[in-house]
């Protein structure tokens, strides 16, 4: 059994060496056709695009991915070829949704708004659910917009789109990125979106660049708060001088989001392999905190550190990505 890891996946070194006669570690950029070739395991973070490119010709019969979002991987591809494909849904949540609300709480202290505030929340999922729960502890106002939940469960929690362009303050998106099927999350903030907002005044995106329009984003008269962007790492540096908040894809970069997704992942490759890997255990709920305060959360995180070396030095976007400081959940 050959295995390739990625190399920034933590907690892994020295738990795969018992049960595979071969581990590689690489890059992520660095893991291509002729690494993968004869191995039979392949775990990845989003850099990775496995698809026939990567795939074609090899014996990968697993893929594990210690992310939540599996848009890097083409499924139908696996699928086709009898590829099983893992992901590790939630495991950074939490940190998310701190990454979310301290940003909110920094916009308000900056900007002077000192009255309860309407936060919208597009797509409702593990993240969107713990910004939700918080939002309400901090007696926020709350609108929720999940189409398909909205589908599956009724409208009675839900709201349309344009409920929220009429009526929050705040606007955050927490969806996958798809660009088919009845609701597409390709370009969900555009132009046309943008101009119906009424008097929402921050836009915040953690979930994938180009659920937002970024060149539409830079003509918006509001303030952004990003931790994703279109063309990662290449950013548009227009978008990031007016950003409030701009950090390199690290809102979900915690000690117990990390311990999370690879636990997930292995626990995975015991089930299907038989294997019995102990993998390091998060010490924080996968739910996230039970209650919060807005001091708990600025003294557990504050991004404007974060913004400030993004935007001191855009060209280390990657490098600053690669090398983070895993911070503790609140």
């Amino acid at each position: 059994m050959k295995i390739v890891a990625d190399s920034k996946i933590p907690f892994l070194q020295g738990l795969l060496e018992t049960v595979a006669q071969e581990v590689v570690y690489v890059p992520g950029a660095e893991i291509t056709s002729q690494v993968v070739r004869d191995a039979q395991v392949l775990l990845t973070r989003t850099r990775t695009r496995c698809d026939s490119g990567l795939l074609e010709g090899s014996k990968v019969e697993f893929i594990g991915t210690a992310t939540i979002g599996t848009d890097h991987i083409d499924l139908d591809y696996c699928r086709q070829h009898g590829i099983t494909v893992v992901n590790a849904p939630g495991c950074n949540a939490p940190a998310v949704a701190q990454w979310v609300h301290a940003s909110i709480l920094e916009w308000k202290a900056a900007r002077n708004v000192q009255r309860p505030i309407t936060l919208g929340i597009v797509g409702v999922g593990h993240v969107g659910s713990i910004v939700a729960r918080w939002a309400q502890q901090l007696g926020y106002r709350v609108l929720l917009n999940d189409p398909p939940r909205a589908e599956r469960e009724g409208n009675e929690m839900f709201e349309a789109l344009d409920v929220l362009q009429r009526e929050c303050d705040v606007i955050t998106f927490h969806t996958p990125l798809t660009s088919d099927g009845k609701c597409p999350t390709w370009h969900l903030c555009d132009e046309e979106f943008l101009i119906g907002l009424e008097h929402c005044r921050l836009i915040l995106n953690a979930a994938r660049g180009a659920v937002v329009d970024n060149e539409a984003l830079v003509r918006w008269q509001g303030d952004v708060a990003l931790d994703c962007w279109e063309g990662e790492p290449n950013i548009n540096e227009q978008l990031l001088d007016k950003a409030f908040v701009a950090t390199p894809h690290i809102a979900g970069y915690s000690l117990q989001g990390k311990q999370r997704g690879t636990a997930m992942i292995l626990e995975a490759l015991n089930r299907r392999y038989c294997w019995n890997i102990n993998p390091v255990v998060a010490c924080t709920p996968l739910a996230g905190a039970e209650q919060i305060s807005a001091e708990c959360i600025l003294s557990s995180y504050s991004p404007l550190a974060d913004t400030a070396r993004l935007k001191a030095a855009p060209a280390r976007f990657e490098n600053m990505r690669n090398t983070y400081q895993l911070r503790n959940e609140v």
